[in-house]
């Protein structure tokens, strides 16, 4: 008798363990090249997901786990998803039903917890790239032109999203939406340019892996990569905004170094382990790619340079030369690209001020103002803002009146600062009252 009650305990022990999670809550996000699916958990969960045809739909099988919370209230809408429903099977397990009304290719992975939530199956429900709403985007920024001359493309990339939140505030910020609002402002400036077309690589709250927005600029043809953050640090007295370029050695400070290795990290609420770029095994192709890297990280050094000088006239530095560090979603061999750091959310101060519009769209002309000074002074071939500055042959001469400066004569003369330097032989931005230099005519 007592040999049958141990085993019935036993039995009744193993049960409850084995029903012992629970989905606590599901959460849905849209991308345009997928949709996911997070189901939060008590406790980590093993799997299985399997796809059943006529009628298409996603099976998803959770052991020893019950329905805690709902997903009734899941927008639905153009997510590729018409339904789901679940059932407790006899064993214990959940089995959740995706219902399809498009096609869409399954993956699943887990993740641990972090600093927002706990453990994790996230289900993303992949459609065909061909018929990306992000691809045809880029399809259409390739086209885009000026007087029948091809556009200089700006890739303004939004840190984060979705799933992804970034660092957290002590107020409660997300980095994914300071990053986002900068990049809205970005791009709002960049249309309003002559001979410049902006590229959104995240145009909503979701998540991108690394990689992916690599690729997405590149589908572009952008001429500049730019990615929007805003970072933290251990502790709240790093403050003030950095730019930052890629690095094929090591990073040149230990922030470089810790920001690189937060960043990189994204790449694992995506499922992925930080994929590099795809193996190359011809040593000619080698070769070019390292040789075409080489350029990028060079001519990214130079624009950030610019950039680090127009952020420093609207904010505080946090330092006040480009860094560079391995940073993944820069590494894109053909696209030159730096990595913007708006401030420090663990900085009470900064959180404040990325809180505020107009210290935002400050910082996003700041930024936009460095890339142009670079590419008006060096377009690339084949651009409209090229013939512009082929074509500015003849020069007026204009005398420089009380209150006026360099930079403010540029601006009437729409041209850079270094631009107007360099055609008077200038080292410096000193004028005196009185003296003559020469302007673009016209």
């Amino acid at each position: 008798m007592m040999k049958r009650l141990s085993v019935v305990l036993v039995l009744l022990v193993f049960s409850a363990a084995a029903l012992a999670n629970s989905v606590t809550n599901v959460r849905l996000w849209q991308a345009p090249d997928h949709t996911r699916i997070v189901f939060d958990l008590s406790n980590e969960v093993d799997h299985r997901v399997f796809t059943l045809s006529n009628p298409d739909r996603v099976v998803v099988d959770m052991t020893g786990t019950t329905l805690g919370g709902s997903y009734a209230d899941l927008e639905l809408d153009d997510s590729g998803v018409s339904s789901i429903r679940s059932a407790q099977r006899d064993d214990g397990s959940l089995r959740v039903v995706l219902d399809l009304d498009s096609e869409l290719t399954p993956r699943s992975f887990v993740l641990q917890p972090n600093e927002q939530y706990g453990h994790r199956l996230v289900v993303d429900l992949q459609r065909d790239d061909r018929t990306s709403p992000t691809i045809e985007a880029a399809r259409e920024v390739r086209r885009a032109e000026t007087d029948g001359q091809r556009d200089i493309v700006i890739a303004i990339d939004a840190g984060h999203g979705g799933e992804d939140p970034g660092a957290i505030g002590v107020r409660g910020t997300y980095e994914k939406h300071v990053a986002m609002a900068i990049s809205r402002e970005m791009e709002r400036l960049i249309e309003d340019a002559e001979g410049y077309t902006p590229f959104m690589v995240r145009t909503g709250d979701y998540y991108i892996s690394l990689v992916r927005r690599r690729q997405l600029a590149r589908e572009a043809n952008a001429d500049f990569f730019v990615s929007v953050h805003a970072d933290a640090f251990t502790s709240s007295q790093p403050s003030g905004a950095s730019v930052y370029a890629l690095s094929d050695g090591g990073a040149t400070s230990t922030m470089a170094e810790f920001l690189a290795s937060s960043e990189n990290q994204a790449d694992r609420v995506g499922g992925v382990s930080g994929v590099d770029m795809q193996d190359m095994d011809a040593m000619v192709r080698e070769v070019i790619v390292d040789l075409a890297m080489t350029h990028s990280m060079q001519e990214g050094l130079s624009i950030g340079e610019q950039v680090l000088q127009r952020m420093g006239q609207v904010t505080n530095l946090h330092r006040r030369r480009v860094e560079q560090a391995g940073f993944a979603v820069l590494k894109s061999p053909d696209v030159p690209s730096i990595l913007v750091e708006a401030g420090f959310m663990s900085n009470p101060r900064d959180e404040a001020n990325l809180g505020s519009q107009a210290y935002r769209q400050r910082l996003a002309r700041a930024v936009f103002d460095g890339i142009k000074d670079y590419f008006d002074d060096n377009p690339p071939p084949g651009t409209w803002v090229y013939t512009q500055r082929r074509n500015a042959n003849s020069f007026d001469s204009y005398t420089v009146r009380t209150g006026d400066t360099l930079s403010g004569i540029a601006t009437r003369h729409g041209i850079s600062v270094n631009r107007l330097r360099e055609i008077n032989n200038m080292n410096s931005d000193v004028i005196r009252v009185g003296q003559t230099l020469r302007v673009p005519n016209g």
